[in-house]
């Protein structure tokens, strides 16, 4: 039977196109169509979807206040969001992920240019991502008191324990998609003075993630930047890795560690890969390296968790499949013997806090 799907679009031509698109696959039907947001609220009350395919900016209400009226009203809802390539665009599609949206495509300026290849691709893959997800709009990613208990306690015990000197660890972090939304959940929650630097690589395009990176300094007591070339490693400071680019790790002659980007094809599909980040670690002097793989599709950090354990002393979390928007990327870890523990997302924090330790 063909996954129903609902189109939210002011512009009549971009409507006809995306749902010229999405009906040619057999797998899904566009059910229904909407211009704004109040006639898609409306729909939505009465009639249940596989998915919605929702535009930002409309008349009447926009995909911002839908989000936020389904919410209000617990009316669930599997959302991808169209949005543009603009920085204001970048800011948008965080504030709908935040408000339950599942994942966003690019949609360009002029309907005609939704008729290439590569966006038809992608905008059918991330539907049937959406489609087949673990949760909706209402599924909340972050137990906030029981979370924010169990840090607290961690940190405690950590303070407990024996400084062992001269110890370096590191984190590394691979999401994809749900990835946005699962970081705000763990990254916040780590303190101050975490004893390691951590790294980030998050499969966004170019444009993006300097967005990601703001939004989660302001929330965290950590600094988190988009990486830059050249940036040298220090503890308690978090990189994400430029959409766009493979971010690797480099060790100098002194010891220290700093980044560098390189822009070699998409691998495993994504670019930026974090199998380039992990493989890069291999000539790294980090006494142990805490790798966490979180919600997203396909195997990317597999082959570089895989190549960094034949030398490196590595703890690998694994996130779980009830608390994953799109359980690929940790699932192919665990499958392949790699993971130490397999925790929901909410105790993440707690976990990467009990191994690397607070200054």
């Amino acid at each position: 039977m063909k996954k129903k799907i609902l189109v939210v679009d002011d512009s009549a031509l971009m409507r006809r196109v995306l749902c010229d698109i999405i009906d040619s696959d057999e797998r899904f039907e566009v059910v229904d169509k909407a211009n704004n947001g109040l006639m898609a609220f409306d729909l939505l009350s009465r009639k249940t979807y596989d998915a919605v395919v929702l535009d930002v900016n409309m008349p009447k209400m926009d995909g911002l206040q839908l989000l936020q009226e389904l919410r209000k009203y617990k009316i669930p809802a599997k959302i991808m969001m169209a949005s543009t390539d603009t920085s204001e665009g970048a800011q948008t599609t965080l504030d709908a992920l935040d408000y339950g949206a599942l994942d966003f495509i690019h949609k360009p300026d002029n309907a005609s240019d939704c008729r290439v290849d590569i966006f038809q691709k992608r905008l059918l893959g991330i539907l049937e991502l959406v489609v087949n997800s673990n949760l909706t709009n209402l599924d909340s990613v972050q137990k906030q008191e029981e979370s924010l208990a169990e840090v607290k306690q961690a940190v405690e015990t950590v303070k407990k324990r024996a400084v062992k000197e001269g110890e370096s660890k590191i984190v590394a972090i691979a999401s994809s998609t749900g990835g946005p939304k699962a970081l705000q959940a763990v990254i916040p929650r780590l303190p101050a003075d975490l004893k390691a630097p951590v790294l980030i690589v998050q499969h966004m395009p170019k444009g993006f993630t300097a967005s990601l990176a703001e939004r989660l300094d302001a929330l965290s007591q950590l600094s988190v930047v988009e990486a830059s070339e050249g940036d040298v490693l220090e503890v308690g400071k978090v990189y994400i890795a430029r959409g766009g680019m493979h971010m690797n790790v480099i060790t100098r002659a002194d010891g220290q560690c700093e980044i560098h980007y390189s822009d070699e094809p998409a691998r495993e599909g994504v670019k930026p890969c974090a199998n380039y980040m992990y493989e890069s670690l291999l000539n790294s002097d980090f006494d142990e390296i805490t790798c966490v793989v979180m919600t997203g599709m396909g195997c990317d950090a597999t082959a570089g968790i895989k190549n960094l354990a034949t030398s490196k002393q590595l703890h690998v979390i694994a996130q779980d499949e009830a608390s994953s928007v799109v359980y690929g990327m940790p699932k192919s870890i665990v499958n392949a013997g790699l993971s130490n523990q397999v925790v929901p997302l909410e105790q993440i924090a707690r976990e990467i806090i009990l191994n690397v330790g607070v200054k």
